[in-house]
């Protein structure tokens, strides 16, 4: 592994790690659907992460249909949680 892969396993690994951190202390008080959708969200980008960086690595081999799920998962689950947020917004209207 050369200087510039480690690098961007470290920019992928510690933002993720503090982030899915963050979210999964979040869980246990949160009981709102859109803010349950952006915790999912989070911990499917760092899932999406560690499954870059291990097929980088050459632990296991990537295939091509779960790279393209596990990409579009985190902003799939995002903008599901936006669409509910601004259901409720108009909603009460």
């Amino acid at each position: 592994m050369d200087w510039a892969q480690a690098v961007y396993i470290l920019s992928r690994l510690i933002p993720g790690t503090l982030a899915s951190f963050l979210a999964i202390m979040l869980w246990p008080g949160t009981r709102d659907i859109a803010w349950m959708l952006i915790i999912l969200g989070t911990i499917a980008a760092y899932v999406e992460s560690i499954y870059i960086i291990i097929g980088r690595i050459g632990l296991i081999d990537t295939h091509f249909i779960l790279s393209v799920l596990l990409g579009v998962l985190p902003v799939t689950l995002i903008i599901a949680a936006l669409f509910v947020m601004v259901l409720r917004k108009y909603r009460h209207r």
